[in-house]
């Protein structure tokens, strides 16, 4: 595995000049493009990724001719909940004044969130926990169902040329594959009116709750399964930046 560590700038991050090179998430196609610190970036440099990951290729046009770069990539991006780094601690209380908490979160744009499938908010762990001798999944045990997982919609998209994932699902697959009963459709209904969340955060909750019942080797996306995706958005929850 190859890593590279930079400054971004928009040209940077999807490709360009004179002669049109790629960028570095075409450098990250079918690997990983880490970001750390997100809200530290410029609002137009994250903002130019937006295109590239809903179509996974990156288009650069000049006068006399548009090229297409492959930008195939799985973002990971970390963030503190505040610019103190104690906002929700279980401990230590937030020194930021009132509205920085917002301010801060509103440096990434919703359009931007939209595009990505999974929030996860971590909290510090409590020395009794990591000293807890309890055994949990080991991480065979969990590389197996990944690869189980993985077969699953290798057969699953095996007519579909260059698809491979859940992810990559089309709008009119998603209502063919993601299929959910009335208890589900009631408890997504319900998070999409709390939570005010948009049509492209509404087919993510799908497609990941998708991988999760294939994760648990179920054929059908149980409401525990969409409960599980939904909890995934904790950025889209009402109240979350206080």
């Amino acid at each position: 595995m190859t890593t590279r560590s930079i400054r971004l700038t928009d040209a940077a991050l999807v490709g360009g000049g004179g002669i049109p090179q790629p960028g570095e998430i075409s450098m990250a196609h079918n690997g990983v493009l880490f970001l750390d610190e997100l809200p530290e970036f410029k609002r137009t440099v994250l903002e130019v990724m937006r295109q590239p990951m809903e179509e996974r290729k990156v288009t650069i046009s000049r006068a006399k001719v548009a090229l297409d770069f492959p930008a195939n990539f799985m973002l990971i991006a970390s963030m503190n909940p505040c610019p103190c780094g104690f906002f929700n601690h279980p401990d230590k209380e937030c020194t930021c004044p009132p509205g920085t908490v917002q301010k801060y979160l509103n440096k990434i744009s919703g359009p931007l969130l939209d595009r990505i499938d999974l929030h996860v908010e971590v909290t510090p762990v409590a020395f009794s926990e990591l000293s807890n001798v309890k055994i949990g999944e080991t991480s065979n045990q969990i590389r197996d169902r990944v690869i189980k997982a993985r077969d699953i919609q290798t057969q699953r998209y095996k007519d579909f040329e260059g698809m491979y994932a859940n992810a990559q699902m089309s709008s009119k697959q998603l209502r063919e594959i993601c299929v959910i009963d009335k208890i589900g459709e009631a408890l997504l209904k319900k998070a999409m009116e709390r939570l005010n969340l948009s049509a492209r955060a509404y087919d993510r909750i799908l497609k990941v709750s998708r991988t999760i019942a294939d994760l648990s080797a179920s054929q059908n996306i149980k409401p525990e399964h969409l409960a599980e995706a939904i909890q995934y958005r904790s950025l889209d929850r009402e109240g979350w930046a206080g």
